[in-house]
């Protein structure tokens, strides 16, 4: 199978709401991106967070099998540090293979539950 997609991604819209609704983890707000690896090798990636007021974070590092896929929820992002709550953010995602990535979001604050999802901006 040729691999598919590209190196670098971005996600403009980043918020993890500090609330939520429901049980845990299931119901738990947060913000995602799922990565494919369609390639033959693994891909190692490299998540990088901006903020409007302060200097980025990371990387992030994670890898994804060949021939696979991965769910990363940002909430469960801790090192270098936690991503903060209720804090608007952007993310670039570099891999060494080509991947692809879609963004998504559940907002659980309310009982009328919100779930966005998106392909992220590959970047050429």
């Amino acid at each position: 199978m040729a691999a598919i997609g590209r190196k670098r991604w971005a996600i403009a819209e980043g918020y993890i709401p500090g609330k939520s609704t429901g049980p845990a983890p299931a119901m738990t707000s947060h913000e995602a991106c799922c990565i494919l690896n369609a390639s033959s090798r693994t891909a190692k990636v490299r998540i990088t967070i901006f903020f409007e007021d302060r200097a980025p974070v990371g990387p992030f590092r994670f890898t994804v099998a060949a021939r696979r896929t991965r769910h990363l929820r940002f909430n469960n992002f801790n090192d270098p540090e936690q991503i903060p709550r209720d804090t608007a953010y952007s993310s670039l995602i570099e891999s060494d293979e080509p991947i692809v990535v879609q963004h998504s979001r559940l907002d659980s604050r309310q009982n009328a539950n919100a779930l966005l999802s998106t392909i992220a901006y590959p970047v050429a």
